[in-house]
């Protein structure tokens, strides 16, 4: 996944996921993003500041977000805010899907594509799938979606 600052062609600023830079790229030719102020659908990336790792002064660790947060604007520590919930609700979901439904681990594109044809009794299920794999039952018309996997859980 990958975070785009975006703006639209009227100057209001907004941020939105992506599965890749080409998943934007299309999304974007297709007219499937749009300003959630305004509803437009001509929308270009912002320019973006990298997120770099902190570094250690003095005995004490300083990391970018820690020191942005006390000089930044009212707007960057709002959209920190709103960056804290939709993680929250991500894990809330992803933890939702986990206690709810069965784990058929690497399985899972053969079990959606039998409850997609019919074959054995639609359920609530999640599980493993490359890339490819994902791709090919989207276009077999098999509904699928990634579980969401926050940066914190990488630790």
């Amino acid at each position: 996944m990958i975070r785009y600052n975006l703006r639209c062609n009227r100057g209001h600023a907004f941020e939105s996921w992506f599965q890749s830079s080409s998943a934007y790229d299309s999304q974007v030719k297709r007219k499937l993003v749009s300003c959630p102020s305004c509803d437009s659908t001509k929308i270009e990336k912002a320019i973006m500041a990298p997120q770099l790792a902190g570094t250690k002064k003095r005995g004490k660790a300083s990391t970018p977000a820690a020191s942005d947060a006390a000089t930044s604007p009212p707007s960057t520590s709002l959209m920190m805010a709103q960056e804290q919930e939709l993680r929250a609700k991500l894990r809330e979901l992803r933890d939702h899907v986990v206690k709810n439904a069965d784990n058929v681990g690497e399985r899972f594109p053969n079990e959606a594509r039998k409850m997609h044809y019919g074959d054995i009794e639609h359920r609530p299920i999640y599980g493993e799938a490359s890339a490819e794999e994902a791709k090919s039952l989207i276009d077999e018309g098999v509904e699928v979606m990634p579980l969401p996997v926050l940066p914190d859980d990488r630790n």
